[in-house]
């Protein structure tokens, strides 16, 4: 299974990806990028020093279903573009279609 550590990401296959940021978005087109900024919901201030200060930045007040809808969200583009894939291959640009 992938996993990141100190901004890089080692897959299962041993590749290895070095991050600029500290995570992994995916977009409504489907399509994969780094995630730079913890700016919605983070421990501190997203800075790895800060976060063992007990604190939690939510800039908006989301609360916990609102938060829960986020990474629904999120999980359906993830679990969309997994489908896609397995639909059209990694070289069609059909795979970045949601929902299709």
């Amino acid at each position: 299974m992938a996993d990141i550590k100190k901004r890089v990401l080692t897959l299962s296959t041993g590749k290895q990806i070095k991050l600029f940021g500290n995570s992994i978005a995916i977009g409504k087109s489907l399509e994969m990028g780094e995630g730079y900024a913890p700016n919605l919901f983070c421990a501190g201030s997203g800075n790895e020093h800060e976060k063992s200060s007990g604190t939690i930045n939510n800039p908006h007040s989301l609360t916990a279903e609102e938060l829960h809808e986020i990474a629904d969200f999120n999980i359906r583009l993830w679990l969309d573009l997994k489908d896609n894939l397995r639909k059209y291959g990694y070289t069609n640009p059909k795979t970045f279609r949601p929902g299709d």
